[in-house]
């Protein structure tokens, strides 16, 4: 066996890498537009500008570009690869020796140096970019609300000034509720002079209050200061958990180092983790499970669509994708409800594909014989 580039690879390589590029610049053009569009209802909600909503868009294209590579690498796997069957290209190198297990090689390391580079993405240009298109929103919606990259939340009610470290949605549906942690609260006189400040661990809304946990305040007097700590308090604001949970960024655009950090923090501290979990492990097998998919719908490419044409190639890859997503996707949502691990949810639906498509092969050889 030679494992050395060949001519061969490049011609693979670079039919395959253009079909994946048009394919992406499409996927990640038309989700930019609609995102873009359902951002004009907003346009006048404070100083939210049209300009405001075309750069909000744009601040957030590499983690749209991150999530639509797997259904850009899929389609443009079997369109490229489809293209040299159809043009007889496959046969020939077929003829002249070259292994069906070499063109797929050459496809996937194609498909790998995209992955690297998204991965790369998800850990920098990603999470930067949906941190400053969130701030940026929340800073044109709402004068008393701010979001910064190194001190989190910012909030204001009349002389009271709200900072939380963190923030997380616990629950789903009609049982979520707003959770921040690391949470500072300073009040201030009509005079602009600092009279308390109190720190609490976590504070949650319920019942239309927040309720403060932990809490350790401070109080200023002209010539004293006076320290207390309750387990509880409740604090009777009207500052609305709805905006404020706008400003949270979700788990599924955070970096993986925060991911795990985030995780670990609630896990310690009773709550549930189960969303930024989902997410890690999702990061986790991100380029494993795009592999999994091009390389399953390949040997399509090396007879079932030499003669069907450009439709029914973009058909069976986009239906490829779409059931292995589903199927994903459940299985996912089941290992939340039912305590499975991530890492299972993760990994059988891959496996399944691999095995349905080493299934293919197996009869596709018996037929021809």
């Amino acid at each position: 066996m030679r494992f050395g580039i060949r001519r061969s690879d490049y011609l693979i390589a670079s039919q395959v890498l253009a079909s994946i590029s048009l394919t992406w610049a499409l996927l990640v053009a038309f989700d930019a537009l609609g995102a873009f569009i359902n951002e004009l209802d907003e346009v006048g909600e404070g100083g939210y500008s049209l300009a405001t909503a075309l750069l909000y868009v744009t601040l957030t294209v590499p983690r749209r570009a991150y999530e639509l590579l797997p259904f850009a690498a899929l389609i443009g796997s079997v369109l490229g690869l489809g293209g040299l069957s159809a043009s007889s290209e496959i046969t020939a190198l077929r003829a002249a020796g070259l292994a069906r297990w070499r063109i797929a090689m050459a496809a996937a390391m194609t498909v790998c140096v995209l992955i690297v580079g998204m991965v790369l993405s998800a850990e920098s240009l990603g999470p930067a970019g949906d941190t400053r298109a969130q701030a940026l929103v929340v800073a044109a919606k709402s004068d008393d609300l701010a979001v910064s990259t190194r001190s989190g939340i910012w909030a204001r009610e009349g002389d009271v000034f709200l900072n939380a470290k963190r923030g997380a949605l616990q629950g789903a549906g009609a049982m979520a509720k707003l959770v921040l942690e690391d949470l500072r609260l300073y009040e201030f006189d009509q005079d602009g002079a600092l009279k308390s400040i109190a720190h609490a661990g976590t504070a949650e809304h319920v019942g239309g209050n927040w309720v403060l946990l932990d809490v350790r305040r401070t109080r200023f007097g002209e010539r004293s200061v006076e320290a207390s700590h309750l387990d509880r308090e409740v604090w009777n604001s009207r500052l609305s958990p709805e905006l404020l949970s706008f400003s949270l960024m979700r788990p599924r655009y955070l970096a993986y180092r925060d991911l795990r950090e985030m995780s670990a923090y609630l896990t310690r501290n009773g709550l549930d983790a189960s969303a930024f979990e989902a997410a890690r492990w999702s990061r986790l097998f991100y380029g494993f499970n795009i592999l999994v998919m091009c390389v399953a719908v390949m040997p399509f490419a090396f007879g079932s669509l030499r003669s069907g044409g450009f439709g029914k190639r973009l058909f069976v890859g986009i239906a490829a994708g779409l059931c292995f997503f589903t199927v994903q996707n459940l299985s996912v949502s089941m290992a939340s409800v039912y305590h499975i691990h991530f890492a299972l949810a993760h990994g059988l639906p891959s496996l399944l594909l691999v095995g349905l498509g080493l299934l293919f092969m197996r009869v596709r050889r018996r037929l021809a014989r």
